[in-house]
C-alpha cells in the first residue's frame, strides 16, 4: 500500500521551493501525494495562487484558511490558532503517513503543532538556517524540536541541526530544492517576458522585493521608506519591477508604500504574484535582485546575479559571493546597488547545492518505508 505524503504549502515562495520534490512524489511508485494549501495561496489580495497549483496538475486534498484582515502581530497569533484548528481536522480526514514542510512561516508552525498532537511524522526542509532579523528564526527552531526527519539545505545548518539535539541519523544536508526548479525549467526569453508582463524592460532593470523585518530596530515602514528614496534616485533608464510584500505583520503597508511609488513612476510596476517562472524568468533577466527576501540568497546565485540584501531580516544565512549586504538606509542602499551593478558574478558558486535536492530527498525517504516508527524522538547530547 502507498504512503501518503502531506505537502504543506503556504505562500508563492515556498510552493516554488517545494514544486521539484512534489513533481518527484508523485511520479514515485509506492508514494501518494497530497497537498494541503493554505496561508496566502488562498487570498485574492496575495494572487489567489491556489490556482497554479491546479494549474501545474497537483491534486488538492485540503485548503486550510488561516489569514486574518488584521496587518498586527495579534493577528498573526490568531492566525496560528485557526492553522490549528483547521490543520487538525484536515490530517484526520486525510490521514497522511508523513506531513512534509519547508522554512519558517506561521503557517507551517500550525501545521507541525497539529501534526505533533495526532501523531504523525513529520519532514522538514530547511531547518537550522539562521534569520536573526526577523520572528522566522524562533519558528524555524521550534519546528526543528517537532520534526523527526531534516534536510538541510548545507552542512553548516546540519551541524545547527545536531547542535539543537537532532539524531544525526536523520539530519542530511541536501541542499536547497529551488536550484533544481531553476535547472529543469525553460525560462521565459525576455519578449515573452515583457508581454507576459505587459511591462517594457529598461536598459537596465532591478528585481524588488522586501518583507517586513520583524524583529529589526527600525520599523518596516522607516525601512521600506529609504528603499523607495534609494530607488528614486534611478532615472528612467532603470526599470523597477516590484513584488508585493508577504501576509506578515506590516505587510500590507509596504505593499501599499508599493503601490504609491509606482503609481508616481512610469519605469515601475508591481505584482502580487509573478509565479515561479516569470519570478526566475525576471531575475535571470534583471541586472540587480534587490530586497531581503532569501530568494536573493537561494536562487539568485545560480542565475549568476548580484544580490543586495538589505537590513538583518537574512542575518545568519550563508552568502554567495554575489551577495552584497547593507543597511536599511538610503545612502547604503543606493551605494551596494551600485556595487552590484559592476560586480561580474559569471563565475560565482552556489553554497546550497547543484540541483538535485528532491531526487535526494525521495531517496531518503523510501529508506524509511515505517514513517510511525519515528514520531517517538530522543534528544541527542553532544
Amino acid at each position: 500500500m502507498a504512503k501518503r505524503y502531506c505537502i504543506v504549502t503556504g505562500s508563492r515562495a515556498d510552493y516554488g521551493l517545494l514544486y521539484c520534490l512534489m513533481r518527484n512524489i508523485q511520479k514515485e511508485p509506492g508514494m501518494e501525494l497530497q497537498v494541503a494549501v493554505t496561508g496566502m495561496h488562498l487570498s485574492p489580495e496575495f494572487g489567489y495562487t491556489l490556482t497554479q497549483i491546479e494549474h501545474d496538475g497537483f491534486p488538492i486534498s485540503a485548503c486550510i484558511e488561516t489569514l486574518m484582515s488584521s496587518d498586527t502581530g495579534v493577528g498573526v497569533a490568531k492566525s496560528v490558532g485557526l492553522g490549528i484548528l483547521g490543520f487538525a481536522d484536515a490530517f484526520s480526514r486525510l490521514a497522511p503517513d508523513m506531513v512534509i514542510v519547508l522554512g519558517d512561516r506561521y503557517e507551517i508552525l500550525a501545521a507541525v503543532q497539529a501534526a505533533l498532537f495526532v501523531k504523525i511524522p513529520v519532514a522538514h526542509l530547511a531547518g537550522g538556517d539562521l534569520t536573526e532579523g526577523a520572528i522566522d528564526d524562533s519558528i524555524r527552531h521550534a519546528i526543528t524540536k517537532m520534526a523527526h526527519l531534516h534536510f538541510a539545505t548545507n552542512a553548516s545548518a546540519a551541524k545547527r541541526l545536531i547542535q539543537l539535539g537532532e539524531d544525526p541519523a536523520h539530519v542530511f544536508p541536501v541542499g536547497s530544492p529551488g536550484i533544481d526548479y531553476i535547472k529543469q525549467t525553460r525560462l521565459l526569453s525576455r519578449q515573452d517576458l515583457e508581454n507576459q508582463l505587459n511591462f517594457p524592460l529598461r536598459k537596465r532593470n532591478l528585481l524588488v522585493t522586501f518583507h517586513p523585518p520583524t524583529l529589526s530596530a527600525s520599523s518596516a515602514q522607516e525601512q521600506m521608506a529609504s528603499l523607495l528614496e534609494a530607488l528614486s534616485r534611478f532615472d528612467a533608464d532603470m526599470g523597477l519591477i516590484f513584488t508585493h510584500a508577504n501576509a506578515d505583520a506590516d505587510g500590507r503597508r509596504l505593499t501599499a508604500m508599493i503601490e504609491q511609488f509606482v503609481a508616481k513612476h512610469t519605469n515601475a510596476v508591481a505584482f502580487a504574484s509573478l509565479g515561479q517562472v516569470r519570478y526566475l524568468s525576471l531575475m535571470a533577466h534583471a541586472d540587480v535582485v534587490v530586497g531581503n527576501s532569501s530568494s536573493g540568497l537561494y536562487e539568485a546565485p545560480s542565475l549568476k546575479k548580484p544580490s543586495v540584501n538589505i537590513g538583518d531580516r537574512q542575518k545568519g544565512r550563508i552568502n554567495a559571493a554575489s551577495v552584497i549586504d547593507c543597511k536599511p538606509e538610503s545612502d547604503a542602499i543606493f551605494g551596494a546597488i551600485q556595487a552590484a551593478l559592476a560586480l561580474d558574478c559569471s563565475t560565482v558558486k552556489n553554497p546550497y547545492g547543484e540541483g538535485d535536492t528532491a531526487e535526494r530527498i525521495v531517496e531518503i525517504l523510501k529508506s524509511f518505508p515505517e514513517p510511525g516508527n519515528l514520531v517517538r524522538k530522543t534528544f541527542h547530547d553532544r
